[in-house]
């Protein structure tokens, strides 16, 4: 895939300004302009600011004169700007809604950039050997049904661990995000109680059972690591980066599958060969493969449908389609999941329509 013509150099520091920025590096100095006047904004999703950093690293090779600044506040906080329009782009797991996407006059593009897992990640000291959690359970536990970890319905699942008589403490996050959504998602396809008498599905939710907090998916995964007898949701980056055990999950064949990139991938081609809508809003809340991980989500680079700064369009179109194209092989090496051909190419088309 090559990238628009004139424009890979712009696009070249352009993407080095988004990720670093977004995940803490050192930057330019975002308060002044470029020698050419153009600077570009965006912010949302916490979870792919990992794979932009490394995305970056092997991409720039040279500055241009575009200067980005991406702020990694939250999947809502990334639609809610990029409907005020107060940034060039924005980023988000959980794609836009019908209504929101109905109040951005000049259009909206959802591009799929890369796909991950959602972990129940834990931390249960002196307990080793894989940890399985039937879908009853583990919808359960966030409700606060299930309280302590030798539960007898935990116990029957893991024969073969010492379960400790501790108390379940439930990690979520605070902020509103698109991870939060594909959970409860998830939950309310496979529990008609989580659904009907439950939370329900949204980015941002009133959890029941006490559950201790945390921002962003950093900070959940901090919480977990630092609080015994917890188990939270989290990206499964974040869970392989700080070395947490991860549950394995009983899928809808009734099978327990740990989070794997290849059966991830597999998962999404399935489904997008299926049923992939025109807008690219794409969920897989319950997939049904018997070698499917239950929990599996894209998440979304939102552009506008029309740009007025013919350089501002031309850059941002160049980054996007390196993305989806060197950017998948590095994305699985990091521990996310390679979206597949068929996603790639309507990703692709969509990108050739933005004016």
């Amino acid at each position: 895939m090559t990238s628009l013509p004139g424009v890979k150099r712009a696009a070249s520091a352009v993407f080095v300004s988004i990720l670093l920025t977004a995940c803490g590096g050192e930057s330019t100095d975002t308060t002044t302009e470029s020698p050419a006047g153009l600077r570009i904004t965006g912010a949302g999703a916490t979870f792919p600011e990992p794979l932009y950093q490394e995305w970056i690293r092997r991409y720039n090779t040279e500055q241009s004169e575009a200067h980005f600044v991406y702020e990694g506040g939250g999947s809502g906080e990334g639609v809610r700007r990029f409907i005020a329009e107060t940034v060039d782009f924005g980023a988000s797991d959980s794609a836009m809604s019908d209504e929101q996407i109905a109040q951005v006059q000049r259009g909206v593009k959802l591009i799929p950039a890369t796909a991950g897992m959602i972990a129940l990640a834990y931390n249960l000291p002196g307990v080793d050997g894989e940890l399985r959690l039937p879908r009853d359970v583990y919808v359960d536990i966030f409700l606060g049904k299930v309280w302590q970890w030798n539960d007898p319905r935990i116990v029957a699942a893991n024969p073969h661990l010492d379960l400790p008589s501790k108390l379940i403490q439930t990690v979520v996050r605070r902020d509103g995000s698109g991870t939060t959504f594909a959970f409860t998602n998830h939950l309310s396809t496979i529990s008609p109680t989580w659904l009907n008498e439950g939370p329900g599905t949204g980015i941002l939710m009133n959890w029941p059972g006490g559950a201790m907090t945390g921002n962003g998916n950093e900070g959940v995964a901090h919480k977990i690591k630092i609080s015994h007898g917890s188990i939270g949701y989290i990206e499964y980056y974040f869970a392989s980066r700080l070395g947490l055990p991860i549950a394995s999950l009983e899928n809808k064949a009734g099978n327990f599958v740990r989070p794997d990139a290849e059966s991830g991938r597999r998962t999404l081609e399935a489904a997008a060969e299926d049923r992939m809508p025109e807008n690219l809003r794409l969920f897989v809340p319950d997939p049904e493969a018997p070698d499917a991980y239950p929990i599996v989500s894209l998440t979304w680079l939102l552009l506008y449908g029309t740009y007025p700064e013919p350089e501002k369009m031309a850059a941002l179109k160049a980054v996007v389609t390196w993305a989806l194209d060197a950017g998948q092989p590095i994305a699985e090496e990091l521990g996310y999941i390679p979206l597949p051909a068929n996603i790639v190419s309507a990703a692709s088309r969509a990108i050739e329509t933005i004016r």
